[in-house]
């Protein structure tokens, strides 16, 4: 395997963890008003965003060891509800 296909390979493995991460904490800053709390234990959007994605690259890999294969849909969703939980508890969600 040559270095544009490993690097094409690992892209595509941590994109829908990205892509989640970046939505996930856009959209709960976006309807912040909605779910207000107290103080977020992050308190700018890009340090949420690089804590969502870790634990997705964790979930992930998890899902990759698991089931010995990505894009396994338990993984997927594995993943959203690791990164719901993740941003629930980075915005404090039980101080209501």
């Amino acid at each position: 395997m040559t270095a544009y296909l490993l690097t094409n390979h690992l892209l595509n493995f941590m994109a829908p963890a990205a892509l989640l991460a970046l939505l996930l904490v856009l959209l709960s800053r976006l309807f912040f008003g909605f779910f207000k709390s107290k103080m977020p234990l992050a308190r700018t959007w890009w340090a949420q965003t690089a804590i969502v994605f870790i634990v997705n690259m964790v979930v992930l890999t998890a899902g990759l060891v698991f089931f010995g294969r990505d894009g396994k849909m338990a993984t997927y969703t594995a993943l959203v509800l690791g990164a719901a939980i993740c941003q629930w508890v980075l915005l404090r969600g039980w101080k209501k």
